[in-house]
């Protein structure tokens, strides 16, 4: 049996959290969705420490850019800086459809950059979107690698 796709969704709010995690996990796909809530849970969970020897390793990260404590954009410096995380797509999926947002983001190294929409089948059309597109389409690296 193959090991489940990891899913990394850090995202401040708790219903839009929900069902992306929902929507993500009714697939076909294995897929195992960890959720942070804010942008310092979210490094807790992937940088090693002495409470986290075996940090999570996703195979994509979902990450809002408007988040407490530690916003969005802070995780993802962080997280290209790291050797061991810089492989790791991440995807802007963030109610923010400003243009210093977007190209803050990529110039930050996102993988790409969704503005989420307001009505929820639009939203779970975009779900199932980067689910299609990242586990079926994609070439992701090994972890290994």
């Amino acid at each position: 049996m193959n090991k489940p796709i990891s899913v990394l969704l850090i995202e401040d709010n708790p219903a839009d959290a929900e069902l992306t995690k929902e929507l993500l996990e009714s697939d076909k796909l294995h897929l195992v969705v960890h959720i942070a809530s804010d942008g310092e849970q979210a490094l807790r969970l992937l940088l090693p420490s002495p409470q986290n020897p075996k940090p999570l390793m996703p195979d994509l990260i979902l990450l809002d850019i408007n988040l407490p404590k530690l916003d969005g954009r802070a995780v993802l410096h962080e997280i290209r800086t790291r050797d061991e995380l810089k492989k790791v797509p991440v995807v802007i999926l963030s109610s923010s459809d400003a243009e210093q947002d977007i190209a803050r983001s990529y110039d930050l190294g996102a993988n790409c950059y969704i503005t989420k929409p307001v009505g929820l089948n639009e939203f779970q059309n975009i779900v199932r979107s980067v689910q299609q597109f990242w586990f079926t389409v994609v070439k992701l690296p090994s972890k290994e690698a």
